[in-house]
């Protein structure tokens, strides 16, 4: 809901558009990510601060976590200053790595918030005070490259593309984390597939095919254009006419030419 209503909000408010091709990427990236999360397996539950601090210790998972910082620090340092003013994936894949911590975060955080109602003394925990830290610092990091991509690329193209990596990214740390891969059937791996490629696709309509004046009005004209192509002719023997013949007048001498 949140793409389709900057899609819309950009091309009234701001004056920006999105072609015939860019709101059908749009709605394949919505009905992808809507296949993932359907097809997501449960979260395990986790109810103390200590059952989370287990699973933010597990190797798996700070493999993980070292490799997107490693992708988070080579995208900011290196490819950010390069390429981030051309490349709209830069920032936003940076916005998306950086909400896999802030996700982590906010689910840590909203169970030392019932620990802390029922009376538990999660004050004292130290991993409290390490999401809060977090938290703050992925959020802060978001929106400041979220604000870069707005100012440079068109509204109607950031959201949806950020929309979309940043669900994967969340999806696939969710079942890092969790372990969530365990309980998932054949049907489901199918399904998360089918929704990833679904996403791939949609985010390759929108960013390939932006600049294309592409609308239901225009639709037939630009199939017919794109059908007609000059004629070769290959017959070496052919009768060439080098003068247009449509256009000349009739006492006009001709030109030929016979190769051979």
């Amino acid at each position: 809901f949140s793409v389709l209503c900057s899609a819309i909000l950009s091309s009234y408010l701001l004056g920006e558009r999105l072609n015939l091709l860019g709101k059908l990427g749009c709605m394949l990236s919505l009905v992808g990510s809507t296949v993932m999360v359907i097809h997501a397996p449960e979260d395990e539950e986790v109810t103390t601060l200590d059952e989370m601090s287990s699973k933010l210790k597990e190797p798996g998972f700070l493999a993980y976590a070292a490799i997107l910082l490693a992708v988070c620090f080579l995208l900011i340092f290196y490819l950010g200053p390069r390429y981030g003013q051309s490349n709209i994936l830069i920032y936003l894949t940076i916005c998306s790595v950086i909400g896999a911590f802030s996700v982590s975060s906010v689910k840590g955080l909203g169970i030392a918030i019932k620990g802390f109602f029922a009376g538990r003394p999660v004050l004292q925990h130290p991993l409290t005070w390490i999401l809060v830290i977090t938290l703050v610092a992925s959020i802060t990091t978001q929106i400041n490259y979220l604000n870069k991509s707005l100012d440079i690329f068109n509204t109607s193209l950031v959201f949806p593309i950020y929309y979309v990596l940043f669900t994967t990214i969340v999806i696939t740390t969710s079942i890092i984390l969790f372990k969530e891969w365990v309980t998932m059937t054949v049907v489901d791996i199918i399904g998360t597939v089918c929704g990833f490629l679904t996403i791939i696709l949609g985010v390759f309509l929108l960013h390939a095919f932006k600049d294309m004046d592409v609308s239901l009005g225009n639709l037939r004209q630009v199939l017919q254009s794109g059908e007609q192509a000059p004629v070769t002719r290959d017959d070496k023997n052919i009768l060439i006419e080098v003068d247009n013949s449509s256009i000349a007048p009739e006492d006009k001498p001709k030109v030929f030419m016979i190769y051979t």
